[in-house]
């Protein structure tokens, strides 16, 4: 059946994605699945990654890792961001360890009914959820009596690199971090720093697990121009819209809201039921790439809700024809990164804000 959206995801990529990487870290690996999957289809990544020897999955919330759970997952999983007024019972019943940014979370998290496992987080630098130096101390004293007390237990530390300058810094400052939990008597199973860039870039961050994540979905890091392949990985997502008009129109024609486009020449325009409620983003109007039958053209104008142009010139489609935005450019078809270029963002963004209406496809 021909889809009007399409977003087909080749979980053997995924496969070779977290193999490479694993290969690289020489440890063991989290296949990061939050945001269901980087827009991917959490459920079905998370059973290729751990097909292909990830050992963990990693979401953001309960309520993503619990939905993993009613799907039949059954490997560790770790989730780090919590509601004030989350009721961690349930999650400590289905077996997910919780991490644990405070102390006032962690009394909350010692309080629930059943004995959670927990990964303590320190704030190296970049400024968001875990607890800072002074914090730390306090965390962790407090996280030793309640282990030693049988009300938790803290199976893991860990943190996030800012993908700056300072990275460095940001290592020396986890290790210093895990001196002073091992000074209070904690001996944590795990510790775990690097994401994809810190697992592809910074040795020294790897420790004991690492956390895949972009890199996992064959997309660069460092959002730096390079190519994925560069580091031996490879785009699982093509998404494709179909044509649903064609139509011939004279030079000057303008093409879609306020005209900011006109056609150079007399040119066949073709319309795609892709738009911006799909996740195609309004700023890659005017200059994002497309192939279709194998050649590649720009969006015309605006993107509008729920399609755009393409000025084919004197080129020909038919309503049907396949139009691929992005996907591996290995096949010669435009990139993630190409749609973030002309979008002004990153291609983290670009995959994982596509829309409920984009049907997901597997192989």
């Amino acid at each position: 059946m021909k889809l009007l959206r399409e977003a087909r995801v080749d979980l053997g990529a995924i496969a070779s994605n977290v193999q490479t990487l694993l290969a690289t870290a020489g440890v063991p690996g989290m296949a990061v699945v939050k945001a269901d999957g980087y827009g991917h289809g959490a459920v079905p990544v998370a059973q290729a990654a751990l097909d292909a020897g990830a050992t963990w999955l990693g979401v953001v919330d309960l309520v993503e890792a619990l939905a993993l759970r009613e799907a039949g997952i059954t490997a560790p999983i770790l989730t780090w961001l919590h509601d004030p007024a989350t009721d961690f019972s349930p999650g400590i019943a289905a077996g997910i360890d919780l991490g644990v940014s405070s102390l006032p979370q962690l009394e909350r998290v010692a309080a629930a009914e059943g004995r959670a496992f927990v990964h303590l987080k320190i704030d190296t630098g970049l400024g968001r959820n875990g607890a800072d130096a002074e914090q730390w101390q306090l965390l962790v004293r407090r996280a030793a009596e309640l282990e030693r007390a049988g009300a938790l237990v803290v199976r893991g530390i860990f943190s996030h690199l800012a993908g700056s300058p300072d990275d460095g810094l940001q290592v020396q400052r986890f290790r210093d971090a895990l001196v002073v939990a091992e000074e209070v008597g904690l001996r944590p199973e795990l510790r775990h720093l690097a994401a994809s860039a810190g697992t592809i870039g910074i040795p020294d961050a790897r420790f004991d697990l690492v956390r895949l994540g972009i890199g996992m979905y064959g997309l660069n890091p460092f959002c730096d121009g390079r190519p994925s392949a560069e580091f031996g990985l490879r785009p699982a997502m093509e998404l494709a819209g179909r044509v649903v008009a064609v139509k011939r129109v004279a030079a000057s024609t303008g093409v879609s809201y306020g005209y900011t486009y006109r056609t150079a020449k007399p040119s066949t325009l073709a319309l795609v039921g892709l738009g911006y409620a799909d996740g195609i983003p309004r700023h890659g109007s005017n200059g994002a790439p497309v192939s279709i039958n194998g050649t590649r053209y720009a969006v015309a104008g605006r993107i509008a809700m729920d399609q755009f142009v393409v000025d084919l010139g004197d080129d020909f489609a038919e309503v049907g024809d396949r139009v691929v935005l992005f996907g591996d450019p290995a096949t010669g078809v435009p990139s993630a990164d190409e749609w973030a270029d002309a979008a002004g963002t990153i291609n983290y963004e670009i995959v994982t804000r596509l829309g409920s209406r984009i049907r997901r496809t597997y192989r």
